[in-house]
């Protein structure tokens, strides 16, 4: 055999190895405690393949014994468990306003948390910001060699495969090389990926949704954007660039954007938008269980307060927010004939514990949509919780180091 066939047989084999042992740790994290010969069984591969993968992951400490079955006529069988708490990892999310580092066990618990301002610092300046934090976040880790890699989460058009912030028009990034600077800096594993992106990986990974193949996920924040997975594949474009919904015209003249345009719908439903129409009521004297809320300072007026005036029944925050549910309708609208997805979640602050701007979106799409493509559709608000950005974040690096349940295409 020349050295070449040797050499392509040999990467085929590991190759073959890795994605058995891929199978294998992902049978025993959902099933487990499961046997040796159930793995086997239920993947249709051999006993042998089984224990040699097994062994590696115990071995790696990502794998432990737990006590024995039943026995079905031979001995007990040894019963294998997930050990999400031997390895750790870190979890970075940049939004405008702040970065969120956690430190995270492999099921994505979140075993300790700091969020830091980010304001004032623009293009190179915020690499550079978050390098000194992620350094100091480091320090206090208790040892750095069961750490599984850092993966980093953030707004904008972002390569994942490359690693680069292609462009984020709000924090004046293009074609920064966050991948390659963190993994220079500390010589740990780093991913990258839109913030969108790793929402819905978050949802097939963590969340109630994962038996859907066609969803929408669509984040409402300081800025909007979408995920997209199609028939069980994630749409990244052809740069990154797929999901910018937040930059979709939902009207001819309007707000200008930030990223030249004129009417997109981030300047209609993000919650800066929607704050400052909060504030431009307000000074017009319309009057607001808000006030009472933040004690006359209207400075503090934040998501969870607009939402705890909904359930209030303050009419300055239902104006608003059928406002703001119109102009999303106009996106989900094209959303859905665009892609015909079986659910569209809606995520962020604005939407946690926020029935209302759901049943108001449901009622204005299904007035616009094609009956066929309504009929099926579900709109519901994201099963992730308060931790949403830390799931992503998450979902991202164990997605793709141990090939959880979604085939993370392009």
């Amino acid at each position: 055999m020349d050295c070449e066939n040797f050499m392509r047989r040999t990467g085929d084999l590991k190759l073959i190895q890795e994605l058995n042992r891929s199978i294998v740790l992902d049978t025993i994290r959902k099933d487990g405690p499961i046997s040796r010969s159930e793995i086997a069984k239920r993947n249709d591969i051999s006993p042998t393949t089984v224990t040699s993968a097994v062994n590696d992951l115990i071995r790696e400490g990502l794998v432990s014994e737990k006590g024995t079955g039943v026995s079905k006529g031979g001995r007990k069988p040894i019963l294998l468990q997930f050990s999400p708490d031997n390895h750790f990892l870190i979890g970075i999310s940049i939004s405008n306003s702040k970065i969120t580092i956690a430190e995270m066990n492999l099921e994505a618990k979140i075993c300790r948390k700091e969020i830091y301002s980010i304001k004032g610092y623009f293009g190179e300046q915020v690499v550079s910001h978050l390098v000194t934090l992620t350094e100091q976040f480091l320090y206090n880790c208790k040892n750095l060699e069961f750490c599984i890699g850092i993966s980093i989460i953030t707004q904008g058009i972002v390569d994942s495969t490359n690693g680069i912030i292609r462009f984020n028009p709000k924090l004046k990034l293009k074609n920064s090389n966050l991948k390659e600077v963190i993994e220079r800096k500390f010589a740990i594993k780093t991913w990258l990926e839109n913030d969108t992106n790793a929402y819905i990986l978050a949802e097939k990974n963590f969340g109630i949704f994962s038996k859907y193949e066609n969803m929408v996920y669509i984040t409402i924040g300081e800025g909007i954007g979408a995920g997209i997975i199609v028939n069980g594949t994630i749409n990244r474009g052809n740069n990154g660039g797929a999901g910018e919904f937040g930059h979709t015209s939902v009207t001819r003249e309007g707000i200008r954007c930030d990223c030249g345009n004129e009417g997109c719908i981030e300047n209609y439903v993000c919650w800066p938008a929607i704050y400052s129409r909060i504030l431009s009521l307000i000074a017009r004297g319309k009057d607001s269980v808000m006030f009472e809320l933040v004690k006359g300072d209207i400075s503090q007026i934040s998501p969870s307060t607009f939402v705890e005036a909904l359930h209030k029944g303050d009419e300055l925050a239902f104006n608003v927010m059928e406002e703001m549910a119109s102009y999303l309708a106009i996106g989900l609208v094209n959303v859905i004939h665009l892609y015909n997805p079986e659910i569209i979640i809606l995520g962020g602050e604005v939407t946690n514990n926020n029935p209302f701007l759901i049943e108001k979106v449901n009622e204005l799409v299904r007035e616009r949509t094609l009956h066929i493509l309504y009929e099926d559709l579900k709109i519901k608000p994201t099963s992730l919780g308060e931790e949403f950005e830390m799931f992503g974040a998450a979902s991202v690096l164990l997605q793709d180091k141990f090939q959880f349940k979604l085939t993370n295409g392009r």
